[in-house]
Order: C-alpha cells, then sequence, then structure tokens
C-alpha cells in the first residue's frame, strides 16, 4: 500500500496513529486545498458535493505482526454490499503513561453513569483501571459487514436492530453511599491526578468564594459607582434618556456590564441563571471515564484515531466548533452504555456527527455526503439505523452538553476577549479531545484549563478577575495544565491535525507556539500563593 496520499495539495504521511485517506476514482479535477477555520463565524459551509470535495477517509484498524486470512464470506440473506477490503497500517507502539501519572489514574474511583444513557454501564472496582497498552493486539482482516452496530462485539452474521433496553445487563445498584463518595470524589479531583481531602477542598472554595468577593468590592463596585456619576451628568444635561439611565443602573447591580445590558443578543439579565443552569447540566452529560475497560475490540488509541478523521471532516466542512465537542461527547457516552465492534467504531463517529450538525448547523451536510465522507463503507441505511440507536441508547438527552466555548467566552470577559488568548485557549482545549483522561473533567474546567494555560504561555497570570469569571483558583487548575503540557510534547503530537490546523496563520500558529513553550517549560507551578488582584477596567 502506498505510503504517501493526497489531500488538497499537500502529501499525508500514513502513520500508526492516522486514519489513511483514499483517492476517489470518481474525481474529477485538482482537490481544493484543505481550509484553515476557527469557529466559523464569518464562513459558510459550501452545499453542494460539486462545488466541494470532502476527503474520502477511512477508519482502519492498527494490528501486529501479519496479517490472518479473511473470514467466510457473510451470510447469503439478506445480501450483503460490495465487499470493501481492508488495510492494516504498521504496527506502532502507543506512548506509555508517566508512572505516577498512571498510577494515580488507576487509584481514582469510577463513576456510575446511569439515567442519561438509557442503559448504565458497569460498574468497575478502584482497582479496574488499565494502563495503555503499548500495541492493538492482532484483529482480522475481513470486510465492511452489513452489521447493526452489535450490542455484544460480534462480528459475524446479519444481525437485527437490537433492542436498547438490552444493550448491557444492568449491574448491582450501589448504595446510596457509594454513588456519594464516587460523587464527592469527582468534585475533589475532577482531573484525576492528584489526591485532594475535603478540608483541602472546601478550602479552595473558601478561596474562591473570598476572590469573588474582593473582586466585587474592588474592581466591580468603584466601575459601577463612577459609571452611574457619568450617566447622571449625561441625564442632567440632556444627553441621555433617564429611562435609559436608570435600566444601566439596574444592570449594573446585577454585576452586568451597561454595554452588555444595551445588546439584546447578550441577554445580559439572564447570564446568572443561564450558566448556573450549565453548570447543573454539566454532570449529567459526562461519559463513564472507565469505559474502555469492559470495550472488547477497541482501545484508547482507536479513539484518539477516529477524533483526528472527525476532525479533518469537521475542518472540510467548515462546521461550527460546538458540532465537534457535541459528536465527541456522543460518541464516549456511547460507548459508555454500549459495547462496540471494531468494524462499527467509524460508524459511531460520523452517525454522531451527523446528528450533532443537526443540532448546531444552519445548513447540515446531508446523509449523502456523510456517506461520501466514509468512502462508501457504510450505506444510508446504516448511517440513519445507526442515528436511531444512538438516540435511543442516549434518550435523545444531546441538548444538555455545552461545549468548553460556552465557557470560554465568559472567561475571556476577564481580559477584554483578548484575540491572541483566545485563539490559544482553543488550541489547547481540542487538544484535551484526544487525551482520555480529560473524559474526567467538566467542561467548565477544560475551558479554564485551557484558558489558564494560554495566559501562562502568554506570560499572563491567573488574576482574581479570571478566578471571579471562571470560579477555579490556580491550584485547582495545575494538574490538568500540567496533563496538558504533558500531551503537548509527546512525539506524535505534530503528526495530529489538531496540530497541522493551528499551525497556520489564520490561526496564529497557536500549535506551533504552544509545542515549542511547552519543550522550554515541561512542568508548571503556582506562581502565587494568593491571586493576583485583577486590572481596573473602566466601562466603555
Amino acid at each position: 500500500m502506498d505510503s504517501s496520499r493526497q489531500l488538497g495539495t499537500r502529501p499525508l504521511r500514513l502513520t500508526a496513529q492516522q486514519p489513511s485517506l483514499k483517492p476517489l476514482a470518481s474525481q474529477k479535477g485538482p482537490r481544493p486545498a484543505l481550509a484553515d477555520v476557527s469557529n466559523r463565524e464569518d464562513a459558510a459551509r459550501p452545499t453542494s458535493s460539486h462545488q466541494y470535495v470532502p476527503p474520502a477517509a477511512k477508519l482502519y484498524a492498527k494490528a501486529t505482526g501479519p496479517a490472518p486470512p479473511a473470514p467466510p464470506a457473510p451470510m447469503p440473506a439478506p445480501p450483503a454490499p460490495a465487499a470493501v477490503p481492508v488495510s492494516l497500517p504498521a504496527p506502532s507502539a502507543a506512548p506509555a503513561l508517566p508512572t505516577t501519572l498512571a498510577a494515580s489514574a488507576r487509584a481514582i474511583l469510577p463513576v456510575r453513569r446511569a439515567g442519561a444513557m438509557g442503559a448504565p454501564a458497569p460498574v468497575l472496582p478502584r482497582s479496574a483501571g488499565r494502563p495503555v497498552p503499548s500495541a492493538a493486539p492482532a484483529m482480522p482482516v475481513g470486510v465492511v459487514q452489513d452489521l447493526s452496530m452489535s450490542t455484544d462485539g460480534s462480528h459475524g452474521g446479519v444481525a437485527a436492530e437490537p433492542d436498547v433496553d438490552t444493550a448491557l445487563s444492568s449491574p448491582s445498584v450501589p448504595s446510596d453511599e457509594s454513588d456519594l463518595l464516587a460523587d464527592i470524589e469527582l468534585d475533589l479531583d475532577p482531573a484525576g491526578l492528584v489526591t485532594v481531602s475535603l478540608a483541602e477542598e472546601l478550602a479552595e472554595q473558601r478561596r474562591v468564594a473570598d476572590v469573588c468577593e474582593r473582586f466585587e468590592a474592588t474592581v466591580l463596585a468603584p466601575q459601577a459607582l463612577a459609571a452611574q456619576a457619568e450617566r447622571r451628568e449625561l441625564v442632567r444635561h440632556g444627553q441621555m434618556d433617564p429611562e435609559a439611565a436608570a435600566h444601566d443602573d439596574v444592570m449594573m447591580r446585577l454585576g452586568l456590564d451597561a454595554e452588555e445590558a444595551r445588546d439584546i443578543s447578550m441577554v445580559a439579565e439572564y447570564a446568572q441563571d443561564i450558566f448556573a443552569y450549565m453548570a447543573c447540566c454539566e454532570r449529567e452529560s459526562m461519559a463513564n471515564p472507565n469505559y474502555m475497560d469492559f470495550q472488547d475490540e477497541i482501545q484508547w488509541h482507536m479513539r484518539a484515531t477516529l477524533i483526528d478523521w472527525l476532525l479533518q471532516v469537521h475542518t472540510r466542512y467548515h462546521m461550527l466548533p460546538e458540532t465537534l465537542w457535541i459528536a465527541v461527547n456522543l460518541v464516549d457516552r456511547f460507548l459508555s452504555a454500549r459495547i462496540v465492534s471494531l468494524a462499527k467504531l467509524q460508524l459511531v463517529g460520523v452517525t454522531a456527527m451527523f446528528i450533532a450538525a443537526k443540532y448546531e448547523e444552519i445548513l447540515a451536510p446531508s446523509v449523502e455526503e456523510f456517506v461520501f465522507m466514509t468512502d462508501g463503507g457504510y450505506s444510508r441505511e446504516e448511517i440513519l439505523k445507526g442515528e436511531r440507536i444512538v438516540l435511543s441508547t442516549l434518550d435523545f438527552n444531546v441538548s444538555t452538553y455545552c461545549s468548553p466555548y460556552s465557557w470560554v467566552r465568559r472567561i475571556s470577559k476577564a481580559d477584554d476577549y483578548d484575540i491572541q488568548t483566545r485563539t490559544l485557549c482553543k488550541c489547547l482545549m481540542e487538544v484535551t479531545l484526544f487525551h482520555y483522561l480529560f473524559l474526567r473533567v467538566r467542561p467548565s474546567m477544560i475551558a479554564a484549563i485551557g484558558m489558564y494555560l494560554a495566559k501562562r504561555m502568554l506570560g499572563g497570570v491567573w488574576d482574581d478577575a479570571f478566578v471571579y469569571y471562571a470560579r477555579f483558583t490556580e491550584a485547582q487548575l495545575l494538574p490538568g495544565a500540567n496533563l496538558l503540557l504533558e500531551k503537548l510534547i509527546e512525539p506524535g503530537f505534530e503528526d495530529q491535525f489538531v496540530y497541522k490546523k493551528y499551525a497556520s496563520k489564520k490561526f496564529l500558529k497557536a500549535s506551533i507556539y504552544a509545542r515549542h513553550w511547552a519543550l522550554r517549560h515541561p512542568t508548571l507551578a503556582s506562581t502565587s500563593a494568593d491571586a493576583v488582584p485583577g486590572p481596573s477596567r473602566a466601562s466603555p
């Protein structure tokens, strides 16, 4: 198999950690260049496949040793589609986790996830965590068969649509005390890296409350008084309507900027309630961080390969960033509730992207375009059937997930929406999608970790303003930031598509800067014991 494929106008070298891309025989003319986009606020996705050619990508398994002979042909009834041969790239060892991180990850109590996913996942003991294997086990070489997403991980035969109520056997229900312990431990150690006592966590929460109170008294209150005096002068000289001035006074007393209060698209008067609701929904939309322990055929590095392919499709179609995050969340939550065979892993991914696009995109790609994305590996009927299975398994609970982008928009107010910090933060947040340890982290904390590390890379500090809007102290973010730095300095990071995406001028070469900075500063330490007071920002 040729080791060089053409993606756009640039050659792509196949590696064991990257899906192969096959050119279509039906394609006419040169391929368009790969487009670099961030959040597509000013870009529109082409609506016709004749105007825009998406990548023809196929997700392949990784195996060790020579490939075994092909399995027998599928059952004759009903007739199976044309066989699509599967080629396996050369085996490669997955990077091993540091001893301390692997040990600490195994020591974290898994959290039982039930209700939001339709079928509960097995409850694993504390010692059930396992490190990432060095290589994938040898898998049989076969064809893409006409199978629905199997609940038992089997490959052979033509299966009917499985009953969602019997997807996984229901485990014994833990006691209320075990549930409470699991919830408390996730709160104390959301990144799964360090051991935090209840007293230490309560002390951090008190510190957050003290910082917020100090920030309101020293920054927000003086700004509100100064702005109120200015509005009174404008009213006295007839330059401002008294009712508008009174409305701005009410908004300032609620802790809102007058400029945002006048912008109806900001719905500033509901901001506090919106973010409080988002915080309540975070826990319900999280996946089981240990779901790979009961998967028979897939492993963590295969998930990373799938996400890399999804990111390429997402970028080629200029989709919104929330579409990618919802798709990855759907994949993880579905794999937390169902045992999926390796042959159907890509079908889960493309189905999740299909569902997420319906929720977020104004012009969502059609199902035929998603069939084209997989190079015909899955039919239109398989994707539509997969959509029904995924939604039924998750109890149609899709819209409650809030991506880290919503929290970044809130935290960015602390530095007046600095473009360099936000661009670097977006790059760092997308890197977390590939690391399974970040499944333990809530979206709000992922946004805070990305913003904190971006500020440190650009020479800034995590002051009171950031603590006020993020509700996390520097001590709470350091473990996750150090884990993210380890991901940036891995040898294969430059081969991932997220690095190539953010290496362009459109994204200020954020991935190149982040990797070079991480190589010089592989470990972070706290800058100070207490938060530094934030700068005073005059009202516009």
